[in-house]
């Protein structure tokens, strides 16, 4: 049986990328920007607190269960920037190519080994507005960051992102490789196999 949810994101990039990890989820998945919800603020201090007051909003909104995610780009070299400000790192949210540019200045002429970065993943599944007991997962994508961006498909900071273990960056990757290896793939495991557990 399929039950309904609101993803709470109005993010295309994510939007295509959890329509292919949830095809056989047993979940019918409709957004929020579909019934009209706005997006949240992101008001909080950690990726999981955001994913949570995403989570809220969207399911207080549609009265739906609702699955949120708040995801970002932490640099080593940059103390963990731009992190929970990845989507909007040079002042305007979303733009990936103002993003990337100033990621690159950042790391003007700081060499491949001090370049570590991981992409994370808080992903949270509500039954309701005020369910005291929302599934939790977390996924982390380890690499490093490229001297220029590599790449036509993806989104956001995938151009620049060199998975360890890989000779192509997240946006050279095929889309199904990428989900099975990425930080929003990893925390969607764990969650079907919270999902299983709790209905076992």
């Amino acid at each position: 049986m399929t039950q309904r949810i609101v993803l709470a994101s109005s993010n295309r990039g994510k939007l295509a990328e959890f329509n292919a990890l949830l095809a056989d989820s047993g979940f019918e998945v409709v957004t929020q920007s579909s019934l009209g919800i706005e997006d949240a603020e992101e008001t909080g201090l950690s990726f999981v607190e955001n994913a949570l007051l995403k989570a809220r909003h969207a399911a207080r909104a549609s009265g739906l269960p609702a699955l949120a995610d708040d995801s970002g780009l932490c640099v080593n070299h940059l103390h963990g920037a731009p992190g929970l400000y990845s989507a909007r790192y040079a002042g305007g949210h979303g733009d990936s190519a103002a993003n990337n540019a100033k990621l690159l200045r950042a790391l003007d002429g700081v060499p491949a080994a001090q370049r570590g970065a991981f992409f994370l993943c808080a992903l949270v599944l509500l039954q309701h507005a005020d369910d005291p007991a929302p599934l939790i997962a977390e996924g982390r994508w380890h690499g490093r960051v490229l001297e220029a961006p590599r790449g036509e498909r993806g989104f956001g900071y995938d151009p620049l992102f060199l998975p360890h273990g890989q000779s192509r960056s997240a946006a050279e990757l095929e889309p199904a490789l990428k989900n099975t290896l990425s930080h929003r793939g990893q925390a969607l495991a764990q969650l079907h196999a919270r999902l299983a557990a709790a209905r076992a």
